[in-house]
């Protein structure tokens, strides 16, 4: 993402990717345009392009930076945070220009292979760092154990985020259902348990 040029102002890339979403929520994604956004946003649209190569990279960088205000604080116990992250999720998810968004840049990667490795890189891998600290956290306050092959952590790793991630979308946006405290300390206890050393194991 980026050209060569001006320095860049973060008000003007804020703005530019509100109206990104903002479009996608009103127009959906085959009638999304850059000229569309560059008006919303009151830009020229050569701005957009010092920017953004193309609709996809702008699309998916307007939602990945909300993703990106997920955190985990630390809660006292690998359940709490958890549980803490999952309804943080949720909360975003609740959010049209968050969840319609999300749907649609899903829907057309579905046929557009560049579009999926782009939500990949922008969105999947950078979130995985939320299981990642999780995991160390955990580690540290002995609830977990360390595994000593790094290559079978890591695919532990991308199961759980996976699963998490999976799980609330599924239930978020296909089954259209609520993502409670309650529902939330049963799908905690549920993964948990698969994690615990005494856990079922593949």
């Amino acid at each position: 993402m980026g050209r060569p040029g001006r320095p860049r102002r973060p008000e003007t890339d804020s703005a530019i990717l509100a109206a990104t979403r903002a479009a996608l929520v009103e127009l959906g994604w085959s009638k999304l345009t850059m000229s569309d956004v560059a008006k919303r946003a009151g830009v020229a649209k050569t701005t957009l392009y010092r920017r953004w190569s193309g609709r996809c990279d702008l699309v998916v960088d307007a939602v990945a930076v909300l993703f990106d205000d997920l955190e985990l604080p630390d809660r006292g116990s690998l359940a709490a945070d958890v549980e803490g992250v999952v309804l943080q999720f949720a909360a975003l998810l609740a959010r049209p220009e968050a969840g319609a968004s999300l749907l649609a840049l899903v829907a057309e990667s579905t046929r557009d292979q560049a579009l999926r490795q782009r939500i990949r890189h922008s969105i999947v891998d950078r979130q995985k760092r939320l299981v990642l600290l999780g995991r160390e956290r955990a580690r540290l306050r002995g609830e977990l154990p360390y595994e000593p092959d790094p290559e079978a952590d890591g695919r532990t790793a991308d199961l759980v985020f996976d699963v998490i991630a999976g799980a609330v979308l599924h239930r978020a946006l296909v089954s259209a259902r609520p993502v409670d405290e309650g529902w939330t300390r049963t799908f905690t206890a549920l993964l948990l348990d698969g994690l615990s050393p005494t856990g079922a194991r593949g």
